[in-house]
C-alpha cells in the first residue's frame, strides 16, 4: 500500500470520527434541552432559555433553574466521567472487561457509602466523601496487589473482581443490619439516582471534570500507546509506570466523584468505550468517543426512567436493564473471538 494511500486512510478515518463526535454531541444537546422541558410541567424553549439566562420565569424559574437543571448538568458530567474512566481501564488493560463496575472501584465506593449511611448516620455530603476515600483506597489496593512480581493488567482484572465480591458481601452484611430508614437511603443510593440533584451536588463534580477531562484527554496518545503494550509504550518514548499511575488516579478520581454524586449508575462505564469504539472505528484512544456516549446513556436513561413508564424509575435501573444483556453479549463475542474484540 502507498503512502498516498496510508494517509488518505488516516484523513478518512480522522473525518468520521470527528463527524461521529459532532453528531453525538449534537444528540446530547438535543436529549438535554428536552429534559430541561419535560416534566410535571411543560415549559417551551424559550421559557428554558430565558431561565438559563438569569431571568425571573414564574414557575420555571424554580421547576427548571433548581430541579431539571442540575439534574441534567449532574447526568451529563456523570456520564462523561464513568465514560472516560470506564474507556481508560479497558485500553489500558486491553481487556473490554476491564471496568470500574466489574474490577471493584464501584464497589468499593458502595460499601464506603452504606457503611457511612447504616452505621454512622452521617449527612449526605459526608456520604459522597467517604464513597470517595472509598473508591481510591479500592483503587490503590487493586493496584499496589497486582503489580507484585511486575504489572499485569489480567491479574489486576483478577484482583479487582475477587476484591469486588468482599466489598458486595460487606455491603450486603450493612444492608442486613440496617433500620428500614436507613435501609431506604441506602438502597436509593445503591440504585444509582439523580432525584437528589441539586446545585451544591454539581459543584464539587463540576469542578474535577473541568480539571481531569482535559488532563486525561492530553493523555490519550501515552494510552494508546500502553494498549499496545509496555514494551512497545517504552519504544515510543512513553514512561509507561509513571504515565500509568497518572492515568489510573485521573480515572479513579472521576470515577469516584462522579459516583459520589449519583451512586453507581449501573454499567456506564462499562458500556460507553466499546459502544464509542464501534461508532467511531479504529484511531486513537477513545477517551472523548467514551465521554460523550456515557453523556448521551445517562441523559436518555434518565429521561426513559421518568417519563416511558407508569412509574418512575431511577437511572441506575435502566442502565441496569441495557448493560446486564450487553455484558452477556460482550462475553459471547470475546469467546468466539478468543479473547478480544
Amino acid at each position: 500500500m502507498s503512502s498516498a494511500a496510508i494517509i488518505e486512510g488516516r484523513k478518512r478515518r480522522l473525518r468520521h470520527r470527528r463527524l461521529t463526535i459532532t453528531l453525538l454531541t449534537v444528540a446530547i444537546i438535543v436529549v438535554f434541552a428536552v429534559s430541561l422541558m419535560v416534566g410535571n410541567t411543560f415549559y417551551g424553549p424559550g421559557e428554558v432559555l430565558r431561565v438559563i439566562l438569569g431571568d425571573s420565569v414564574p414557575g420555571a424559574s424554580f421547576a427548571v433553574g433548581e430541579l431539571r437543571l442540575p439534574r441534567a448538568v449532574i447526568a451529563t458530567l456523570a456520564g462523561v466521567s464513568f465514560g472516560m474512566g470506564g474507556a481508560t481501564f479497558q485500553t489500558m488493560l486491553r481487556n473490554p472487561l476491564a471496568s470500574p463496575d466489574i474490577i471493584g472501584i464501584t464497589s468499593g465506593a458502595s460499601a464506603a457509602a452504606v457503611l457511612g449511611i447504616v452505621f454512622l448516620s452521617l449527612s449526605q455530603t459526608a456520604v459522597s466523601l467517604l464513597a470517595l476515600a472509598g473508591a481510591l483506597a479500592t483503587a490503590l489496593a487493586i493496584y499496589l496487589l497486582s503489580i507484585k512480581g511486575g504489572f499485569a493488567g489480567t491479574r489486576l482484572i483478577l484482583i479487582g473482581i475477587g476484591i469486588a465480591a468482599m466489598l458486595n458481601s460487606l455491603t450486603t452484611y450493612a444492608l442486613a443490619q440496617a433500620a428500614s430508614w436507613d435501609l431506604q437511603t441506602a438502597m436509593r443510593w445503591l440504585t444509582g439516582s439523580l432525584n437528589s440533584s441539586s446545585w451544591e451536588v454539581a459543584a464539587p463534580l463540576a469542578a474535577v471534570c473541568v480539571l481531569l477531562v482535559p488532563a486525561l484527554a492530553l493523555q490519550g496518545r501515552n494510552l494508546a500507546a500502553l494498549a499496545l503494550g509496555d514494551d512497545s509504550a517504552a519504544s515510543l518514548g512513553v514512561r509507561v509506570n509513571r504515565v500509568r499511575v497518572l492515568l489510573i488516579l485521573g480515572a479513579v478520581t472521576l470515577l469516584a466523584v462522579a459516583t459520589a454524586a449519583t451512586g453507581p449508575i449501573a454499567f456506564v462505564a462499562f458500556m460507553a468505550g466499546p459502544i464509542a469504539a464501534r461508532l467511531v472505528g479504529p484511531g486513537d484512544a477513545l477517551l472523548i468517543p467514551a465521554g460523550v456516549v456515557g453523556a448521551l446513556l445517562v441523559l436518555l436513561a434518565d429521561l426513559v426512567g421518568q417519563f416511558a413508564f407508569d412509574t418512575r424509575y431511577p437511572v441506575g435501573v435502566i442502565t441496569g436493564v441495557l448493560g446486564a444483556p450487553f455484558l452477556i453479549w460482550l462475553l459471547i463475542r470475546t469467546n468466539r473471538s478468543g479473547g478480544s474484540l
